[in-house]
């Protein structure tokens, strides 16, 4: 018995382990496969559709033989599609339909110098030709018109480099004549629905704003005022249909901003729409009446509010049709068609075709149907409070793999007055698919979330801004989702400049760090920013730190002087046309780091500006990236193809 007991005993030490390890292959998950970066960075198969005026025609972008993006255009309900432009550089990424029907425009820079030119396509013959060629001038779309299709209203630089005044374009012959010069320090016009630029949003000097108009004699009146306290992000949206008032967004006298209505004659003011608790984004209208029909916020996600009833069954068929955001993208004037997208966390966008009148609506597109075969992590919201009690808002997206904590990215949105939101995120689905949490701070100053949020980050880049980036680490940490060893930080523009700031104040937290277009020295990015953002000096120097008064505010909150306390690798990339942070932010630091032997990889492309907009730089980029990630945090990478070889970006500074 004794040795029958030993010899089971035996066989079970040997057996055992066997079974173990078959049942824990068994029930371990399969690794998510890895979705290449052609599929995630690559050029959408198409996106952008726009409907024509009369609704007989549905224009898109799409790529050309050659992979650069261009305009197609198809008869509605037709399949194929016909190429009506030739770019064969940068790619056309914006353009609109001529109200005529048998033109389409487009805007376009140089290689991201911003000095955007309109060009004019006439469809049947396929002739291009640029409506604004003047150098170094940036042109900007106005107002354009059903009643009057040859006209356009734009504002160019061109007399004075700081300021862009209105002119009336013809676009059949391309003359241009003034209609308003802008002696006022106004950074909006507006024109009525006779094509009349008729209001202006100036910019004082002490930070605050105010609303002008005239009449027909010419004049400027003064009507409406606040200080930068009450709000210095209102936007002017037009005129009432009958041109007797002004509709704008402001959070005059209120936490959010909201849109009002104020009578030119009266001066009355009567809000239209507000959340008590997010900003309106913008609003919607009929394109031949002109009546107010809906208004849109964010809250997590994109949200309207329909104020015409008439829409009510028509919001209700489409928002129940499909799940994830509704945008209605484009309509042709009679109202009859609506080219409307769902925008969801885990899937493409898709495009569709709402017959108004059947109410019945039909599939047209998805931006990127390869997308579909993978699967796609989902992004929710989150909140935290901050160490000095405020509450702060983000997102979170988790791999696909249930195992935690996970190495983490803190992704870090630009701006900084800005925000993301819940959407489908190419770079945030990359970052998941290989084995990254990601998580994003809408830090205080973030847009969205009323005034109070948004004047919390006064004088606070550097300082409360990036509190509120660690907190939110630290969170992630306590919470169980992110592994405090493995963190990087990456962002882009001051997202990059909120890396560079980690890297030197926290440089134990982060394993590693990826800056985009970010700068590295404050008073240095106040010498170097275009002339056209003379106009936002005063908030800049209001919100982040003055000029010529406060050099040592500037000075301590920039990470250059600060570049010898990095310790752990850095990857930082520029775009050498860069208007808005000049690459001589990057090649400081960059620089600084070399002369003290401190770990940095640099990149700059050269047909790049502030950011990357060619697919085929963007995948350059990230097959750089994510073989830095891989490197200092573990998780996978697809190796460089040969159209992705990055190395001989690399350069000094």
């Amino acid at each position: 018995m004794e040795a029958r007991r030993i010899l089971m005993s035996a066989i079970l030490s040997f057996i055992l382990p066997v079974l173990l390890a078959m049942g824990s292959a068994k029930n371990t998950e399969p690794e998510t496969p890895l979705i290449p970066r052609k599929v995630l960075f690559g050029n959408p198969d198409r996106t952008n559709p726009q409907i024509s005026p009369d609704g007989n025609r549905l224009a898109f972008l799409a790529p050309n033989r050659h992979g650069v993006m261009n305009i197609w255009v198809r008869t509605l309900g037709k399949s194929k599609a016909r190429l009506v432009t030739q770019d064969e550089g940068r790619g056309i990424h914006r353009f609109l339909w001529q109200n005529d029907n048998e033109h389409i425009l487009y805007l376009q820079d140089q290689n991201g110098d911003e000095n955007w030119h309109l060009y004019q396509v006439h469809l049947a013959s396929e002739r291009s030709r640029d409506l604004t060629p003047f150098e170094n001038v940036q042109t900007h779309i106005l107002k354009s018109n059903a009643r009057f299709p040859n006209e356009m209203i734009i504002t160019l630089n061109k007399r004075d480099p700081r300021y862009h005044n209105a002119y009336h374009l013809n676009l059949s012959n391309g003359n241009l004549t003034l209609a308003a010069e802008n002696h006022l320090n106004a950074r909006q016009f507006v024109s009525d629905h006779n094509m009349n630029v008729r209001a202006a949003l100036i910019t004082l000097e002490t930070g605050g704003e105010k609303v002008v108009y005239r009449d027909d004699s010419g004049e400027w009146t003064d009507l409406m005022e606040w200080t930068d306290d009450d709000d210095w992000q209102a936007k002017l949206l037009g005129f009432s249909p009958d041109n007797n008032s002004l509709w704008m967004i402001n959070s005059v006298g209120a936490n959010t901003q909201r849109v009002i209505e104020v009578d030119l004659r009266t001066k009355h003011q009567r809000v239209l729409f507000e959340h008590p608790e997010y900003d309106t984004r913008f609003i919607m209208t009929h394109p031949e009446t002109n009546e107010l029909q809906a208004a849109f916020y964010l809250d997590h996600a994109l949200n309207w509010k329909v104020i015409d009833p008439s829409l009510e069954k028509d919001y209700e068929k489409l928002r129940k049709a499909h799940t994830g955001d509704l945008r209605i993208q484009s309509r042709d004037l009679k109202d009859r068609y609506w080219i409307v997208s769902y925008t969801k966390d885990d899937a493409p966008r898709e495009y569709y075709l709402y017959n108004k009148k059947k109410k019945k609506l039909n599939h047209l597109f998805s931006e990127k149907e390869a997308l579909k075969e993978y699967m796609l992590a989902k992004t929710k919201p989150i909140t935290f409070t901050a160490r000095d009690g405020m509450k702060i808002h983000g997102y979170l997206t988790l791999p696909v793999e249930k195992k935690k904590p996970h190495p983490m990215v803190l992704l870090i949105h630009g701006g900084p007055w800005l925000r993301d939101q819940w959407e489908f995120n190419p770079k945030v689905q990359w970052l998941t698919n290989r084995g990254y949490a990601v998580l994003q701070v809408n830090y205080r100053g973030s847009s969205g979330y009323g005034k109070t949020y948004l004047n919390a980050s006064k004088k606070e880049w550097g300082r409360k801004m990036h509190y509120d980036v660690m907190d939110g680490k630290k969170w992630a940490v306590e919470a169980g989702y992110a592994n405090p060893k493995k963190v990087a930080i990456f962002g882009r523009s001051f997202g990059g400049y909120a890396t560079l700031v980690g890297m030197t104040s926290n440089p134990k937290d982060f394993c590693c760090g990826i800056s985009v277009v970010g700068p590295s020295n404050l008073i240095s990015l106040f010498k170097t920013i275009p002339p056209y953002w003379h106009i936002h000096r005063v908030v800049w120097n209001k919100m982040v730190g003055h000029f010529e008064k406060e050099k040592d505010l500037l000075k301590e909150r920039s990470p250059l002087f600060k570049a010898h306390l990095i310790r752990k690798p850095l990857l930082i990339a520029h775009g050498a046309n860069d208007a808005r942070v000049n690459k001589s932010e990057s090649d400081q630091i960059v620089k600084a780091m070399r002369e003290k032997n401190l770990p940095v990889k640099y990149l700059v492309f050269p047909d790049e500006g502030h950011g990357f907009v060619q697919a085929k730089n963007q995948m350059k980029f990230s097959a750089a990236a994510e073989e830095f990630l891989s490197e200092h945090m573990g998780g996978r990478h697809e190796p460089a193809t040969e159209d992705e070889e990055w190395q001989h970006l690399s350069t000094n500074p």
